[in-house]
């Protein structure tokens, strides 16, 4: 008598069975690379109408620690001119000061030692004044300005911190494991807020606010302006894609 033929389950069963066994093992030899990439990201602010541009000046408080206005002038014009995407004139920055204290009203008062990051924001009126700002652009031939505010301030921090611990085993093997740690930390808090104004007609066409902060063990004396300088290098990327396309660099996982 004839065999009657396995149900058509039964006989797909070897060969899916099969074929998982082949993914399996194909999963096994994968080869996983790392490789860096880099994604343009286009600029955020059209300066195709503009020739030059003019670091104005910026609205800070007095401070001990730096002039945080100079600083940053000094710094966004040496960085634009290793961009190279507009002329960066060298006309000396306006004093805001007076300007942003008669704006603020009589009730604001002079512009006062920064305290909080809040202390600034009655005088940014300034920015809004298009009579100011166009007399200005006048002198210099309509150029894209760029002014705003910077707030510098020193920081006091307490609380656990985890931090990672090298120990060894009664063999010898390296361990590394998390540690909750109390400490005091003290550092700087930097907030600026860039505020670009179209020369001809005195408005803003754009701006943005950032903020960074850093934190050292409270026994590392480290100089205001090393700090100010290290927190602008991780904004400045962000700025300057305001005026040009930037290559954001980054990590990516491959099989094969």
């Amino acid at each position: 008598m004839n065999a009657r033929p396995a149900p058509a389950r039964h006989r797909r069963a070897p060969r899916m069975l099969a074929a998982l066994l082949g993914l399996t093992l194909s999963a096994c030899s994968t080869t996983v690379y790392e490789v860096v990439i880099q994604a343009p990201v286009s600029a955020k602010l059209d300066v195709s109408k503009y020739q030059r541009i003019y670091v104005a000046g910026f609205v800070a408080g007095p401070s001990d620690d730096l002039d945080a206005s100079m600083e940053t002038v000094r710094l966004l014009r040496n960085q634009l001119r290793n961009k190279n995407v507009l002329r960066v004139l060298d006309a000396d920055a306006v004093s805001l000061t007076d300007k942003a204290q008669e704006l603020a009203g009589p009730n604001a008062g002079p512009i006062p030692v920064t305290r909080t990051e809040t202390d600034l924001d009655p005088y940014t009126k300034v920015f809004s004044d298009t009579g100011y700002w166009r007399t200005v652009g006048a002198e210099l031939d309509a150029p894209l300005i760029l002014t705003g505010t910077v707030v510098f301030l020193p920081q006091e921090r307490t609380g656990f911190v985890q931090r990672e611990q090298e120990t060894y085993d009664q063999f010898g093997r390296r361990q590394v494991v998390p540690v909750r740690t109390y400490m005091e930390r003290k550092g700087f808090v930097l907030r600026p807020t860039f505020v670009f104004i179209d020369g001809a007609t005195g408005e803003q066409v754009y701006s943005e606010s950032f903020r960074e902060e850093i934190l050292y063990n409270s026994n590392q004396q480290t100089p205001a302006l090393s700090s100010y300088f290290e927190l602008m290098d991780r904004l400045l990327p962000s700025v300057l894609n305001t005026l040009t396309a930037q290559k954001v660099r980054g990590n990516r996982v491959l099989l094969k």
